[in-house]
């Protein structure tokens, strides 16, 4: 997931601007340790590209990418607006270039996302006069799209997110145009359909928030409902977008358990942790409950202070020691982007804040308690 940040560049995170991080003072031991080498025996480590990062604009962000990680989920440019912004035409340039950049570097690819309420093209739900366009029209719109994007990465991509964020926090289905026009079996055809194109591309449920019980519930019952239907499906993502005070530890444990006791992967697909206050009820990943900008909501425009950095290493190392206890049933460790500047959450839920919420630096340098991270698996 992710929010547009204009009406060219809709959700293509930033680089290198931003304040100077504290965090650049680090010692050549941390320089040396490799994360993806840590995490080897446990799980794949990952990381989301923008397109800076995918066309090798930025040396720092490259040398960061290629010796920390070996998954790579694309933030944007596999998104139905971006591949197929009018009917018909599709623009594959940038993912491409994203499928190649991961074959070069061996890679695990994850491709992102198929089917989502968000960033789809307005074109998709209606019909030349701007009525919503029928049932058998969606359906077949659906079938092109996802024919046409996973046949052409058939075999180079291992993994899809199929669908994405339908359930809503009560545990109900998301009233998104799929579901208003199709019907809930919107999302056992987009399976249907990604498995025709490429069987043997893992497909992949996701969502955020999913350690609120009601969410995890409803998710389990999405889950069985198409297992029962004899649906594929490979794995369930857990966002993890969280804060320093939420989620809960507990309840996150208690969904990789309900999760992997449907016989499915379990991933956590797009972490990171911000360190900002909230504002209002922002606690999940929706896009569409933001607030106005405020000072007092942007408390660390110029630098993290050194017991906020404390505070994220913790939930960090929390996190990730749930995370390698759980390594039998956890395929995939994935942070939303690479250093702190290309973060979403710097413009979510509030355009224009700093945020630090990821595991490298405004500068591509490791944060203090990366090396902490590392000794987890020794």
């Amino acid at each position: 997931m992710n929010i547009v940040k204009t009406v060219i560049l809709a959700g293509i995170a930033t680089w290198g601007v931003g304040c100077t991080s504290t965090n650049s003072q680090v010692t050549s031991k941390k320089n040396e340790a490799v994360f993806k080498e840590a995490y080897a025996e446990q799980f794949y480590v990952g990381t989301a590209l923008n397109l800076v990062q995918i066309w090798e604009r930025n040396p720092a962000a490259s040398k960061v990418v290629e010796e920390h990680f070996n998954s790579i989920v694309a933030e944007n440019c596999m998104k139905s607006m971006f591949i197929q912004p009018r009917e018909g035409e599709f623009y594959f340039k940038d993912a491409d270039q994203f499928v190649a950049y991961g074959e070069k570097h061996h890679m695990h690819i994850v491709g992102h996302t198929l089917i989502w309420h968000s960033q789809a093209p307005r074109w998709f739900f209606s019909d030349k006069e701007g009525n919503d366009v029928s049932r058998e029209v969606l359906i077949e719109r659906m079938r092109s799209h996802i024919h046409t994007v996973v046949s052409r990465y058939k075999g180079r991509v291992h993994g899809w997110d199929v669908v994405n964020e339908a359930i809503l926090d009560n545990g109900e289905y998301r009233k998104s145009k799929f579901y208003e026009i199709i019907g809930e079996d919107f999302i056992p055809l987009a399976f249907q359909f990604a498995h025709e194109a490429d069987p043997d591309a893992e497909l992949y449920y996701n969502d955020y928030s999913t350690s609120i019980p009601a969410k995890r519930e409803g998710i389990v019952r999405l889950a069985k409902k198409l297992q029962d239907a004899g649906v594929k499906i490979d794995g369930l993502g857990m966002q993890e977008h969280h804060g320093l005070t939420h989620a809960s530890l507990e309840e996150t444990e208690k969904t990789i358990n309900d999760f992997a006791d449907l016989g499915v992967k379990v991933m956590v697909t797009e972490m990171d942790i911000s360190v900002l206050p909230n504002a209002r009820r922002h606690r999940g990943a929706e896009l569409t409950d933001t607030a106005a900008y405020a000072k007092s909501l942007d408390p660390y425009k110029e630098s993290l202070p050194e017991d906020k950095m404390k505070k994220l290493g913790e939930r960090y190392v929390d996190f990730f020691k749930l995370y390698v206890k759980y390594q039998d049933k956890i395929s995939r460790v994935t942070l939303w982007g690479v250093g702190d500047a290309d973060s979403w959450k710097n413009d979510w839920p509030i355009e224009g804040r700093t945020d630090y919420p990821l595991l490298f630096d405004r500068n591509y340098e490791p944060k203090p308690f990366f090396e902490d991270l590392i000794d987890l698996t020794k």
